[in-house]
């Protein structure tokens, strides 16, 4: 994957508002996160390249830490709630429809990058399980059939 010209200098500014900090490594990986949308192997190299901090050391972070994502997102980022009130509500089958309906598996993007699903320890709305979120909104009472309506809706 390219990195672009505007995703360099988003890196460089980013980087040099942290220039002073020692162990600035997770904030700058953070907010390359929140402007960027994930943290790429390649922005972990130019990281690398302006901090002086090993490639292997961010890698080690980013790949550690569930919050970072390596690849893109898809246009609806699909979270479903595995907490122990939706896994025993069915969250299960809940994935397994979005799956089918997406053309993906979870912990993936499709390949017309539409769709990402991810399975996510806990929402916190355990009152309206199953939970899913979609792109930050939330479905609570989510059936199968619920699932792949939202999918054709979206």
């Amino acid at each position: 994957m390219q990195v672009s010209s505007e995703q360099l200098l988003a890196i460089e500014q980013i980087v040099n508002k942290y220039r002073d900090f020692s162990g600035a490594a997770i904030p700058i990986l953070q907010e390359i996160q929140n402007q960027l949308g994930y943290v790429s192997p390649q922005f972990i190299d130019k990281v690398s390249e302006l901090t002086e901090i090993p490639a292997s050391e961010l890698y080690g972070i980013v790949t550690f830490y569930s919050q970072f994502r390596l690849e893109p997102i898809g246009e609806h980022h699909i979270q479903i709630c595995h907490g122990t009130a939706c896994h025993l509500a069915g969250a299960d089958k809940i994935i397994e429809a979005f799956e089918s309906s997406t053309g993906t598996k979870c912990g993936a993007t499709s390949k017309d990058g539409k769709f990402t699903l991810d399975k996510v320890a806990c929402i916190g709305c355990c009152s309206l399980a199953p939970v899913i979120s979609v792109n930050g909104k939330i479905y609570g009472r989510m059936t199968a059939e619920k699932a792949q309506k939202l999918v054709r809706e979206l």
